[in-house]
């Protein structure tokens, strides 16, 4: 299981900055690209990031490109979503997920972590 934590509140007012941190427990993330998924209210679930297991290749949705960041740390044992210059339509419910080396489809992503709410508005 993976776990999602926010570096603070998950309301934010546009225009604002939020960072979401996914860490996998008795997981060696050498061997795992991690993936940033997301669900709007009303919305099906779509891929918003991904980063490879050795952090040379990353990808965006088009929604947020040049505006989120996702980085992994100097031990690749924590990948960040850095999230800046939020819209009302960045809210939803964000997961992070782990797929074996490489950033594939949804269905390579096998192991998921909680969701947690991320909420843009004034």
């Amino acid at each position: 299981q993976l776990h999602v934590a926010e570096s603070g509140g998950g309301l934010v007012q546009p225009g604002g900055s939020l960072r979401l941190s996914c860490e996998a427990p008795g997981l060696n993330l050498d061997y795992h690209a991690i993936g940033w998924f997301r669900q709007a209210p009303g919305k099906e679930r779509e891929a918003v990031s991904c980063i490879s297991s050795s952090g040379g290749y990353t990808n965006y949705a088009d929604s947020v490109k040049g505006r989120f960041t996702v980085s992994r740390d100097n031990a690749k044992t924590t990948v960040y979503l850095q999230m800046n210059n939020l819209k009302p339509e960045d809210t939803g419910v964000y997961y992070c997920a782990a797929a074996l080396l490489l950033c594939g489809s949804l269905k390579d992503f096998d192991r998921w972590s909680q969701g947690t709410q991320v909420t843009v508005a004034s």
